[in-house]
């Protein structure tokens, strides 16, 4: 095993230095996922793209006839379908090699350099502004898959609620930091003497720069394990990263309990997304708010999120980890619901919607996270959350699909927010099938007394 750290003879002591490392990957990469996919990007490649379109509304990227207004949406899914094939891989990769360390920093740097380059996103170049985003948004993907995977090796199975809750929470913490001072940039840029559309340049390039920047903590505080199928060269594991992937799809179906979780988690989980990635191309297209306002709101998402994380990973371990998940789908379904009827031009109303998300927002994905991580069978952390991450932070392809598809079809945005219910309710019955510790104990794993 290749030794990265010092070992201080204490493994609880180690434990909880690596757990502190590993919160800072949340640290740096939330302000993608807030400041880029959910505040800046969207608004702006939206008008990007309208100010390349024709006459009819349309851009055409490799001929194909898109809505100015679907373009951002459409691009996402894009994203989403190229870590289809990638993230899976990686994690057979992951495993089998046994090096995550340098997958995470590969994964993390050249989502960071796109991240950065968006800086140079200006005029009508709504396609650089695509395929960065495809860029970035697949190296997140990847990097998620082999951060997650480190959550069973470094917190045992009675803190890993705690744990993944005060993960989401330190990423809470960066995007609310990070937004505010976007939003103090954005507001006071003419005294600045900046255009703009040059103050948001710059919040999408510091948030490249922000990322790069804060990976360095968990790269010098995680450690590698042994793996047990380790290649001999890169193109070994590459090679086995295939036979493995290939095997993992089959075994999974012998584990038919973590099957039905995962398409849960990615019905209820697509549909939180796309909530996210959508919700200021909502806010400035039907509901006439200015950026001002959107970049407030998100602002008081992040913060409530903190508070939320935190309190649902108590709820958790008071009532268990399902049935808190399972109440945070109907607060989503009760909130989408509202949010198709908030009156335009009435910031006060999106405040409150706001409001809500931002209280179940990070607790739902922190919750369903570590119970995810008790159906994995041991050695195959990376694989099994690579399929877990084909619906997670930024990398969701059907919700945004479906949002786009329904505002092509309807003109209405209010239609698209509207059909995001379906995915809350399908996964809460999906969800509500599954019997999370006979799922655990089919793939070998103790859990703790609640879950």
């Amino acid at each position: 095993m290749e030794a990265t750290e010092e070992r201080t003879g204490d493994p609880s002591a180690e434990r909880r230095r690596e757990q502190r490392g590993w919160y800072f990957y949340d640290w740096a990469n939330s302000v993608f996922a807030t400041s880029v996919l959910t505040v800046f990007l969207g608004p702006y490649l939206t008008e990007v793209a309208k100010s390349a379109a024709d006459a009819e509304g349309y851009v055409r990227p490799l001929g194909i006839p898109v809505a100015a207004g679907s373009f951002f949406a459409y691009a996402v899914s894009a994203s989403v379908l190229l870590s289809l094939l990638v993230m899976p891989l990686a994690g057979a990769v992951a495993d089998r090699s046994g090096r995550k360390k340098p997958m995470l920093a590969v994964s993390a740097y050249v989502g960071a350099a796109a991240t950065t380059g968006m800086f140079f996103l200006d005029g009508d170049r709504y396609l650089l502004g695509g395929a960065l985003l495809v860029v970035a948004n697949v190296a997140f993907a990847v990097s998620v898959v082999v951060y997650n995977a480190f959550l069973p090796q470094i917190a045992e199975p009675h803190e890993r609620d705690g744990v993944s809750a005060r993960g989401w929470a330190f990423g809470y913490v960066s995007g609310a930091l990070v937004l505010a001072l976007d939003l103090g940039l954005f507001l006071g840029h003419e005294s600045l003497g900046v255009e703009e559309s040059t103050a948001v340049r710059i919040c999408l390039a510091t948030a490249g720069l922000w990322w790069g920047v804060f990976t360095l903590v968990p790269l010098r505080r995680l450690r590698e394990r042994a793996a047990a199928r380790r290649g001999s060269s890169a193109a070994g594991a590459l090679g086995g990263g295939w036979r493995q992937l290939l095997s993992t799809l089959r075994e999974l179906r012998a584990y038919p309990l973590t099957l039905l979780f995962l398409l849960a988690y990615l019905l209820y989980n697509d549909g939180i997304q796309t909530v996210i990635t959508q919700a200021s191309v909502y806010g400035a297209e039907e509901l006439g708010l200015d950026q001002t306002t959107l970049i407030g709101a998100i602002l008081l998402v992040q913060v409530l999120a903190i508070g939320g994380a935190l309190l649902l990973g108590r709820l958790a371990d008071r009532y268990g980890a399902k049935r808190t998940v399972l109440g945070s789908l109907v607060a989503w379904t009760a909130t989408v619901t509202a949010g198709y009827f908030l009156p335009a031009g009435a910031p006060g109303w999106f405040f409150v919607l706001a409001a809500a998300i931002g209280l179940v927002l990070g607790g739902s994905q922190a919750i369903s996270r570590s119970l995810f991580s008790h159906l994995i069978p041991a050695g195959k952390e990376a694989e099994y959350f690579s399929l877990y991450e084909v619906s997670d932070r930024g990398t969701s392809w059907l919700g945004p699909l479906l949002f786009g598809l329904a505002y092509q079809l309807t003109g209405s945005y209010r239609v698209a927010i509207l059909s995001l219910v379906a995915f809350f309710a399908l996964g809460f019955a999906l969800l509500l099938r599954v019997p999370i510790r006979r799922a655990a104990a089919a793939v070998g794993n103790s859990v703790p007394e609640r879950i």
